[in-house]
């Protein structure tokens, strides 16, 4: 029988914290004792462990020792220490792909299970809405995209959109005590300047979503950004005048949105949208948003109970806007916040 991933994840990570917590070198005894294995098995992790970076020091008298652990989004990494139920892989990491995105795509077209989780060190084809590239340099940023298989019409999507936005707000929150804003429809926001966005794409059959993907580009420990992007992107790192541990953030997403997609499944959008309210940078702003080469300027109102933005225009006339990029508008920054 071809060995379950989740499972490989799970002693990988009972592993790593056993190494991570222990005053002294703990014996392949001890640790096969601790997860129920033999001490072939728990050989073969210790080497997988160590083809994913770690420095482990193995003495046959002595037993393992960690010595060191990579700056990467490693499977056990995020999956040591994660409270969550339902979103627990399997966990797909590469060093490098084209997109997180279309990868997770792909898995669910073949029939990966909710919660497969797709991440790279970096991406060589991210990209965000509307097609734009995301700059996705390596070893910096989270590039991760979560498979979802929810039994809802396609409509729902943008709502879905926003309470990713929640989530992300309240994980960065938690992690780095910094506090994000939200521009709709999916832009993040720290000081007036872009720090990740959201991208939601899905595959429908028969009026439902088949499945859909959630990716998140959120910029984290980026030191710098090339002209012109310089001028309207940023980081936490540079936010905070700090370093983060990636992971953290990354398992802290996945355990708010877990709780705010079980409060969406069961009909609550209401509370999350009140959420989101008090974190939005766009409601009650002159704002211009584009469709294409369709532009529409307006007073942001509200967001309606389905994800759409209500614009007040100049007659008076109130309409709905479901799709689409908030540009700088007057009284706007190069963000889209008021200046």
């Amino acid at each position: 029988m071809k060995p379950d991933p989740k499972d490989r994840e799970a002693a990988a990570a009972t592993i790593l914290g056993a190494l991570k917590e222990a005053a002294a070198p703990l014996s392949g005894e001890a640790l096969a004792a601790q997860l129920g294995r033999s001490r072939a098995a728990i050989w073969k992790q210790i080497n997988r462990l160590k083809a994913l970076g770690y420095a482990i020091e193995g003495s046959p008298r002595r037993g393992y020792r960690l010595l060191g652990v990579p700056d990467k989004l490693l499977p056990p990494e995020i999956t040591q220490g994660l409270k969550t139920r339902y979103f627990q892989g399997p966990i797909h990491h590469f060093e490098t792909l084209p997109s997180t995105n279309d990868l997770a795509k792909e898995l669910g077209s073949q029939g990966a299970p909710e919660g497969t989780l797709v991440v790279a060190e970096s991406q060589t084809r991210g990209r965000g809405r509307l097609g734009r590239e995301w700059e996705s340099p390596p070893g910096v940023g989270l590039y991760a995209s979560l498979l979802l298989r929810p039994e809802l019409p396609p409509t729902e999507l943008p709502q879905i959109t926003l309470t990713t936005a929640v989530a992300v707000v309240r994980a960065v929150g938690r992690a780095t005590g910094l506090a994000l804003g939200i521009k709709w429809p999916n832009d993040l926001l720290v000081e007036g300047k872009k720090v990740g966005g959201i991208l939601t794409e899905m595959e429908t059959e028969s009026d439902q979503i088949r499945y859909l993907v959630v990716g998140l580009g959120l910029n984290v420990n980026n030191r710098e950004f090339p002209p012109p992007l310089n001028l309207t992107a940023t980081s936490l790192a540079l936010a905070a005048g700090a370093t983060f541990h990636r992971p953290e953030i990354l398992r802290a997403w996945l355990e708010e949105f877990e709780d705010l997609y079980e409060l969406f499944l069961n009909r609550n959008f209401g509370r999350i949208l009140e959420e989101w309210r008090q974190y939005n940078v766009t409601l009650g702003k002159k704002v211009t948003v584009r469709q294409g080469a369709r532009e529409i300027s307006g007073f942001a109102l509200e967001v309606a109970g389905d994800g759409a933005l209500l614009l007040r225009q100049r007659d008076g006339e109130v309409i709905r806007v479901t799709s689409g990029e908030i540009a700088p508008g007057p009284g706007m920054g190069p963000g889209g916040e008021s200046l």
